[in-house]
């Protein structure tokens, strides 16, 4: 089989964030597949196919990316921040597990990416700066209540957390629930940062303690970081100290 498939993250949005491996496989590609915003990102040119879809085909999508690798397409598989962070490398290998035994034998590739969290810490200052971990609020592909549990466990750990995924026009009051959650379980004076467009012109970093959080400080484009209960202020800047 001559084809292959790349699997790769473009970056929190700024064209300036897309890595240069990243931008050679897309130069070297003939079909870009993924989500529609992500593959609006591609500029069109001569002898590129763009296969945009919807949001939640993820399966259907890896397939389509697979076949046509094994066809002998050079295809390149779009998200956005990094692929294998709540995104699609893992839906490209759950179709390879469950499809034909052959796609395990293709040319497949994970090319990384900054992710919307490590860029949105980088405009903090350092949040993430000693243990922390990573949680989707979207109960789309699990229960809500594995989301709560997961949140406390962090909390009872004192980690730092990144929300991916707070709030949206389907399920406005789940971040709601998380921040009842955060405010009943921790001190007042934590620190939570609401990174809304991160990397693009109209980026906008908000640090407030948790007490003074509300449900509406978070969108579909914004990441939320919730500092341990050693972030603290400097200035301008958010950091955690690397010392338990």
């Amino acid at each position: 089989m001559t084809g292959s498939l790349v699997i790769a993250g473009l970056g929190p949005g700024s064209e300036t964030m897309i890595t240069p491996e990243v931008a050679a496989a897309l130069d070297e590609a003939t079909d870009v597949i993924g989500y529609i915003p992500y593959v609006s990102r591609i500029p069109p040119r001569e002898g590129l196919r763009l296969h945009p879809s919807d949001n939640r085909v993820e399966l259907e999508r890896a397939a389509h990316a697979l076949d046509l690798a094994a066809k002998g397409n050079r295809v390149v598989v779009v998200s956005s921040g990094d692929p294998g962070v709540f995104a699609m490398a893992s839906a490209v290998f759950e179709a390879v597990e469950h499809g034909p035994a052959f796609w395990r034998d293709l040319d497949i590739r994970v090319l990384p990416g900054i992710t919307a969290m490590l860029a949105a810490a980088a405009a903090a200052g350092a949040p993430l700066g000693h243990d922390f971990c990573a949680i989707n609020l979207s109960d789309n592909l699990k229960p809500f209540d594995l989301v709560l549990k997961r949140v406390r466990l962090a909390l009872e750990a004192d980690f730092a957390m990144a929300f991916y995924n707070p709030r949206s026009v389907s399920r406005p009051h789940q971040f709601a629930t998380v921040l009842d959650l955060l405010q009943g379980q921790a001190e007042p004076e934590r620190l939570m940062i609401f990174a809304r467009a991160v990397s693009a012109p109209d980026q906008d970093i908000r640090v407030v303690p948790l007490r003074e959080a509300l449900p509406d400080m978070a969108d579909m484009r914004t990441l939320v970081i919730v500092g341990s209960s050693a972030t603290r202020q400097v200035g301008r800047f958010v950091y955690t100290p690397r010392r338990a």
